[in-house]
């Protein structure tokens, strides 16, 4: 009876009542897309539903040309045999679970979520339902996200360093999520500039356009050449680390902000001088917090070992599967290129 509702199939999770997919990993007639991030909403599809509060980063994303339709959060749509709506999930910007209502049961596909309080978006809601799925990026107790003051008073605390050092403080992190909020956090406590790495920098400024209040900030590009930004903040991705780009920051203290650098070695072997822990993904206790505020009769786990946190709720009295376990081919091995 799952399998009306939800089945994995090598183009992504499909929904056979409504005859849709969510989070196409392959182009596919009909897509409900949870969020942005270049591994849930990927170009091609012939017609997306997306929320609101998102669509100007999924046109970012998938093409102003693309047949893109936003829904309000709570707005209920219909697809097929289907009843549709999308919900927050508080993992960045416009992102949103999918309760989907047919065949007597209701399911929600949380995509990414956090239940962490975040500045940029809309708080995860939870949504009471039958099927819950639930990611489990973090699925180990090992983590617990610290309070993100703390976490912006190290980042302060450590661009103060920089500048008595005389050199700059580039800071990695993901591009579209994790950088906004950094930026909208340190704005509570600052008002210098940032200096951003081109492949963020019309990011920033669809939040901007969204109503997201951040930092000023101005693109590397519009420094002078031979600027040494000492005790300034540079933001970039992860992949500006070891390229040409970074030539200009020779003497740079550098760190990066992730749910992995909860882990020691993690930090090491990923080489920063600093490592802060902000994440955009729910902890430990707030994946099992999320799965007991949904009620649902039955959790599928996706993304990430899944193991821990499958044996954990069976050991609390929940009926935990993995997502493989509906049958069809898995297509939940996503990447976290973007997003951690």
């Amino acid at each position: 009876m799952d399998s009306d509702l939800l089945l994995p199939r090598p183009e992504g999770l499909y929904c056979p009542a409504g005859d849709f997919y969510i989070d196409p990993m392959q182009p596919v007639p009909r897509a409900v897309v949870t969020h942005a991030h270049g591994d849930h909403a990927r170009s091609g599809s012939g017609l997306y539903h997306v929320a609101r509060a998102g669509g100007g980063l999924m046109r970012e994303r998938l093409g102003a040309a693309s047949d893109i339709r936003e829904f309000a959060y709570g707005e209920r749509f219909t697809l097929g045999e289907t009843v549709l709506s999308l919900h927050p999930s508080g993992h960045v910007l416009g992102a949103a679970q999918i309760r989907i209502e047919g065949r007597g049961l209701v399911a929600v596909v949380s995509g990414d979520y956090k239940r962490d309080p975040d500045p940029t978006c809309v708080p995860f809601e939870p949504v009471p339902c039958d099927i819950f799925v639930t990611e489990s990026t973090f699925g180990l107790p090992i983590y617990r996200w610290p309070p993100m003051s703390g976490v912006v008073e190290e980042i302060l605390a450590w661009l103060d360093e920089c500048a008595a050092r005389g050199v700059p403080a580039v800071l990695f992190s993901y591009a579209l999520g994790k950088a906004q909020r950094i930026l909208a956090e340190l704005a509570t406590r600052t008002d210098r500039t940032v200096h951003l790495h081109g492949a963020m920098v019309r990011l920033v400024e669809a939040y901007r356009e969204a109503g997201v209040h951040m930092l000023p900030t101005v693109p590397v590009s519009d420094s002078a050449k031979g600027r040494d930004f000492a005790g300034e903040l540079v933001m970039a991705p992860p992949s500006a680390a070891g390229s040409p780009w970074m030539k200009r920051f020779s003497k740079a203290s550098t760190g990066f902000a992730s749910g992995w650098m909860q882990v020691r070695g993690a930090r090491r072997r990923r080489g920063y001088d600093r490592g802060f822990i902000v994440s955009d993904h729910a902890d430990w206790s707030g994946l099992i917090r999320s799965v007991d505020d949904c009620g649902a009769k039955r959790i599928y786990v996706t993304h990430g070992d899944g193991e821990a946190l499958i044996r954990h709720l069976r050991e609390t009295g929940h009926d935990a599967r993995p997502l493989r376990s509906l049958g069809g081919v898995m297509p939940d091995e996503r990447s976290s290129e973007e997003g951690d």
